[in-house]
């Protein structure tokens, strides 16, 4: 895979415009009114695994709407102390999985809530959280659904789970309410950067190679879905272009990095397909946090720095919540 998109040096310098409606704030306040009126009622239910060093819990909770989002939490066992927490948000299309399959956060010392996406996990993992919610006409993928509005595009359902979600592994006797950090990998990292913006005392937010930013140039620049899924879309529905970058601009993950307090490290892969080097830069620029840091892998595609990646947010992580001894 050859290099699509800015040389690193340009990409050191890029700071785009990005569309921001003016009602952005208004709206989220609203959103996430709606949702504090259904009770969280975050349940956590033990569920048998084959392992011995971990305890797990088929976690539920009140969402968007009070809809039931499920996810697992994965904890050391033998705890004797609350414990700072890291919540992860999926990849596109992916699911929460099987109990006990993801043990990478939890063996460094911390409550790892693995949040399952509404609707989505048959593309891999297997999910267990519904969409009840309806769209009007929409093509393949999550993209377009309910685009026609930024009330009812499907985003603002899934940003508002996330958003419940933090406050659910809060709500476990065991976590450390003042030590909890967002991460995710693709969307999820589109979604962790939703987060870091709409919740305002996060210890930290690690976006790997996020999705869902600077969306419009992403449109212009990636061939692959899901940013395709929206060119698709419009060469049907061709009257509809502002109409529907009106929308997206409600959830680009830039528009939430610009209103960011938690410090981040990010990583982004300059020979990426799927999410262009150059949207990732231009949330990463606007990122308005003190502390913040570029992980840079460039020869890589949408892989990013697989488990290299996760070491160094091992380490970074426990300096910042005391986790961690790894360096």
């Amino acid at each position: 895979m050859a290099r699509t998109d800015l040389t690193r040096a340009e990409l050191e310098l890029y700071r785009p415009e990005v569309r921001e409606p003016h009602d952005f704030d208004l709206f989220w306040a609203e959103t996430l009114a709606e949702a504090a009126a259904h009770e969280l009622d975050a349940r956590f239910e033990p569920v048998a695994t084959p392992f011995s060093t971990v305890e797990v819990f088929d976690v539920s909770f009140g969402g968007f709407a009070g809809d039931r989002i499920h996810a697992w939490l994965t904890m050391p066992a033998g705890r004797s102390e609350p414990l700072p927490a890291v919540v992860e948000f999926l990849g596109y299309t992916g699911g929460r999985g099987l109990p006990g399959e993801r043990l990478d956060w939890a063996s460094a010392g911390y409550a790892h809530l693995l949040v399952d996406t509404r609707g989505q996990g048959a593309g891999w993992g297997g999910g267990a959280t519904s969409d009840p919610h309806g769209s009007g006409a929409s093509g393949t993928g999550f993209m377009t659904r309910g685009i026609e509005s930024p009330h009812s595009y499907y985003y603002r359902r899934v940003y508002t789970d996330a958003v419940r979600a933090v406050s659910a592994v809060r709500a476990h006797p065991d976590v450390d309410a003042t030590r909890v950090a967002v991460h995710g990998i693709s969307q999820g990292g589109g979604i962790a950067l939703a987060v870091s913006g709409l919740v305002p005392d996060l210890v930290a937010a690690m976006p790997d190679v996020p999705f869902l930013c600077h969306i419009e140039r992403g449109m212009e620049l990636s061939a692959r879905d899901p940013f395709a899924e929206l060119t698709r879309y419009l060469a049907v529905y061709r009257s509809r272009a502002e109409q529907v970058l009106t929308t997206l601009s409600y959830f680009d993950a830039v528009n939430f990095a610009a209103r960011a307090n938690a410090p981040a490290l990010f990583s982004v892969a300059l020979m990426d397909p799927v999410c262009p080097p150059s949207t990732v830069y231009a949330a990463y620029h606007r990122y308005s946090a003190a502390e913040k840091g570029m992980v840079v892998y460039p020869y890589n595609e949408h892989e990013g720095g697989g488990a290299q990646q996760r070491f160094a947010q091992i380490g970074w992580l426990g300096e910042r919540t005391g986790a961690s001894r790894y360096q």
